[in-house]
Protein backbone atom coordinates (compact mmCIF):
# COMPACT_ATOMS: atom_id res chain seq x y z
CA UNK A 1 0.00 0.00 0.00
CA UNK A 2 1.34 3.44 -0.90
CA UNK A 3 0.47 6.98 0.14
CA UNK A 4 1.80 9.84 -2.01
CA UNK A 5 5.11 8.14 -2.78
CA UNK A 6 5.56 6.39 0.58
CA UNK A 7 5.13 2.66 1.01
CA UNK A 8 3.19 2.61 4.27
CA UNK A 9 4.97 -0.58 5.36
CA UNK A 10 8.42 1.03 5.07
CA UNK A 11 10.02 2.90 7.96
CA UNK A 12 8.99 6.55 8.17
CA UNK A 13 11.38 8.89 6.32
CA UNK A 14 12.09 10.72 9.61
CA UNK A 15 14.36 7.89 10.75
CA UNK A 16 12.32 6.78 13.76
CA UNK A 17 12.23 3.12 12.54
CA UNK A 18 8.41 3.18 12.94
CA UNK A 19 6.20 2.65 9.89
CA UNK A 20 4.82 5.86 8.38
CA UNK A 21 1.21 5.26 9.61
CA UNK A 22 2.48 4.80 13.19
CA UNK A 23 4.79 7.82 13.06
CA UNK A 24 4.43 10.99 10.97
CA UNK A 25 1.48 9.86 8.84
CA UNK A 26 -1.30 10.90 11.26
CA UNK A 27 0.30 14.33 11.80
CA UNK A 28 0.63 15.03 8.08
CA UNK A 29 -2.90 13.71 7.45
CA UNK A 30 -4.21 16.06 10.17
CA UNK A 31 -5.79 13.31 12.25
CA UNK A 32 -3.40 13.83 15.19
CA UNK A 33 -1.25 16.68 16.49
CA UNK A 34 2.42 16.28 17.42
CA UNK A 35 2.74 16.28 21.21
CA UNK A 36 6.42 17.28 21.28
CA UNK A 37 8.71 19.60 19.36
CA UNK A 38 10.72 16.61 18.18
CA UNK A 39 7.59 14.94 16.77
CA UNK A 40 6.84 18.15 14.88
CA UNK A 41 10.46 18.36 13.65
CA UNK A 42 10.33 14.77 12.40
CA UNK A 43 6.96 15.29 10.68
CA UNK A 44 8.22 18.47 9.00
CA UNK A 45 11.25 16.59 7.69
CA UNK A 46 8.91 13.90 6.35
CA UNK A 47 6.78 16.61 4.73
CA UNK A 48 9.93 17.92 3.00
CA UNK A 49 10.62 14.42 1.63
CA UNK A 50 7.07 14.40 0.24
CA UNK A 51 7.12 17.96 -1.12
CA UNK A 52 4.16 18.80 1.13
CA UNK A 53 4.35 22.61 1.28
CA UNK A 54 0.83 22.78 2.77
CA UNK A 55 1.86 20.89 5.91
CA UNK A 56 5.08 22.87 6.21
CA UNK A 57 3.16 26.14 6.04
CA UNK A 58 0.46 24.97 8.47
CA UNK A 59 3.09 24.01 11.06
CA UNK A 60 5.11 27.25 10.75
CA UNK A 61 4.39 29.81 13.48
CA UNK A 62 2.18 32.62 12.11
CA UNK A 63 4.63 35.36 13.17
CA UNK A 64 7.56 33.93 11.17
CA UNK A 65 5.81 31.95 8.41
CA UNK A 66 7.19 32.47 4.93
CA UNK A 67 4.63 33.17 2.22
CA UNK A 68 6.75 31.80 -0.64
CA UNK A 69 7.20 28.27 0.67
CA UNK A 70 7.65 25.81 -2.18
CA UNK A 71 9.44 22.49 -2.00
CA UNK A 72 12.30 22.22 -4.48
CA UNK A 73 11.56 19.15 -6.64
CA UNK A 74 15.31 18.72 -7.37
CA UNK A 75 16.06 17.94 -3.71
CA UNK A 76 16.21 14.27 -2.71
CA UNK A 77 16.21 13.91 1.07
CA UNK A 78 18.44 11.09 2.34
CA UNK A 79 18.13 11.03 6.10
CA UNK A 80 17.59 12.82 9.39
CA UNK A 81 19.65 12.55 12.55
CA UNK A 82 18.48 14.25 15.74
CA UNK A 83 21.53 15.57 17.62
CA UNK A 84 19.86 17.04 20.71
CA UNK A 85 16.61 18.39 22.09
CA UNK A 86 16.03 20.99 24.79
CA UNK A 87 12.60 21.12 26.41
CA UNK A 88 9.84 20.72 23.82
CA UNK A 89 7.94 18.05 25.73
CA UNK A 90 4.15 17.88 25.91
CA UNK A 91 4.02 20.13 28.99
CA UNK A 92 6.53 22.73 27.69
CA UNK A 93 5.82 25.95 25.82
CA UNK A 94 9.11 26.17 23.95
CA UNK A 95 11.57 23.69 22.58
CA UNK A 96 14.73 23.38 20.53
CA UNK A 97 15.72 20.51 18.24
CA UNK A 98 19.22 20.26 16.77
CA UNK A 99 19.51 17.98 13.76
CA UNK A 100 21.42 17.12 10.63
CA UNK A 101 19.46 16.43 7.46
CA UNK A 102 21.26 14.94 4.48
CA UNK A 103 20.10 15.57 0.92
CA UNK A 104 21.21 15.58 -2.70
CA UNK A 105 20.69 18.09 -5.47
CA UNK A 106 21.81 17.09 -8.94
CA UNK A 107 23.89 14.20 -7.63
CA UNK A 108 25.80 16.35 -5.14
CA UNK A 109 25.43 15.54 -1.43
CA UNK A 110 24.72 18.25 1.16
CA UNK A 111 24.12 18.44 4.91
CA UNK A 112 21.86 20.86 6.71
CA UNK A 113 22.89 21.27 10.38
CA UNK A 114 20.30 23.35 12.17
CA UNK A 115 19.05 24.28 15.64
CA UNK A 116 15.31 24.79 15.17
CA UNK A 117 13.15 26.65 17.67
CA UNK A 118 9.58 25.58 18.35
CA UNK A 119 6.78 27.20 20.31
CA UNK A 120 3.45 25.94 21.56
CA UNK A 121 0.71 28.34 20.40
CA UNK A 122 -3.02 27.79 20.93
CA UNK A 123 -2.36 24.24 22.11
CA UNK A 124 -0.24 23.22 19.11
CA UNK A 125 3.48 23.04 18.41
CA UNK A 126 4.82 25.30 15.63
CA UNK A 127 8.22 25.74 14.02
CA UNK A 128 9.42 29.31 14.71
CA UNK A 129 12.88 29.72 13.16
CA UNK A 130 16.34 28.22 13.06
CA UNK A 131 20.00 28.89 13.48
CA UNK A 132 22.18 27.21 10.88
CA UNK A 133 25.41 25.84 12.27
CA UNK A 134 28.70 25.06 10.59
CA UNK A 135 28.74 21.78 8.73
CA UNK A 136 30.01 18.92 10.85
Amino acid sequence: MSEKGINTQDPCPCGSALAYPACCGPFIAGTELPQTAQQLMRSRYTAYTRGDAGYLSATWHPTTRRQDLDADPRVRWLGLKIIATEAGEAEDHRGLVEFVARYKIGGRAHRLHERSRFKRFQGRWFYVDAELTADL
